[in-house]
């Protein structure tokens, strides 16, 4: 597998891609400064994979409650991220596209000086807000903006519908959090809770029969949802809310939005980063 790298037609975005690592990279600056970041983004991400595969290992598995020794700072990111989450039996993997990110980002910010900057890994999404900067994104709630002056540095979105498993039954849910490693390990674990357990209308397979090498192993994710009711929608989200507000309470996540069915959940975070509310 070949490193591919190239401006988009827009002139301005990077695109980076590798295996199964897709990044679209945008910063703003100067021209020199673009282009020093830019660069400082290829050079990083020629390692990025043969690394992570090193310890993919490691990385799949289950962590203790204390450990596993992991050497690279990705894995570290991904570790650290996963840790207070260790007794929910979930593995670094669940961090992987947010700990990217948040250390491509590094790279393009530690070799200048950038007005603003985002990595975006498949959705995952790390940022860099200088000065009065802000950063916009679309959500199940219509969009989320975050401004430079908020806690947060980290957009992350799963669901059982998108490009990674999940155990539960959420269209989408949508975190806000301190860095896209904490957002992307949250927002798995919130969408596995947005579930109505035991329910025939959610019918499950094992993960390695959908993709022999996955971390989940033999776990049943799901992979089809029949119709829903009113009460049953309005259930999951409740338990996808719930968990939210915990993992809130905990300072792991400023905020989250739940999407299932065409209906919306919204757990606020302060006035600093405002939700722009619409029906779905």
């Amino acid at each position: 597998m070949s490193i591919q790298a190239a401006m988009l037609p827009d002139g301005k975005r990077l695109h980076l891609q590798h295996g199964p690592i897709d990044l679209i990279i945008e910063a703003d600056g100067d021209a020199d400064q673009v282009s020093q970041a830019y660069a400082a983004a290829r050079v990083r991400f020629a390692t990025v994979l043969d690394v992570l595969s090193g310890e993919l290992q490691t990385l799949r598995s289950l962590i203790p409650e204390e450990g596993p020794e992991v050497t690279g700072p990705i894995a570290h990111r991904m570790v650290d991220a996963v840790r207070p989450f260790w007794r929910s039996k979930v593995t670094p993997m669940a961090a992987v596209a947010g700990s990217v990110a948040d250390e491509m980002l590094l790279a393009m910010c530690a070799c200048t000086e950038l007005s603003r900057a985002y990595v975006n890994n498949g959705g995952d999404i790390a940022l860099y807000l200088g000065g009065a900067e802000e950063f916009s994104i679309a959500s199940a709630n219509g969009p989320v903006v975050v401004r430079a002056a908020d806690p947060v540095r980290g957009i992350a979105t799963s669901g059982w519908r998108g490009r990674s498993f999940s155990f539960g039954i959420a269209d989408s849910v949508t975190v806000l959090a301190a860095s896209a490693a904490q957002a992307d390990v949250a927002a798995t674990l919130i969408a596995n809770e947005v579930d109505l357990p035991g329910s025939i209308k959610v019918r499950r397979a094992p993960a390695v029969a959908l993709f022999p090498d996955s971390d989940l192993g033999q776990r049943r994710v799901t992979v089809e949802v029949a119709a829903l009711t009113d009460r049953e929608v309005d259930t999951a989200l409740r338990r996808g809310l719930q968990f939210a507000g915990h993992l809130q309470a905990r300072g792991l996540i400023a905020a989250a939005t739940l999407g299932l069915n065409g209906e919306v959940r919204a757990l606020e975070a302060g006035s600093a980063v405002t939700e722009t509310r619409q029906h779905a």
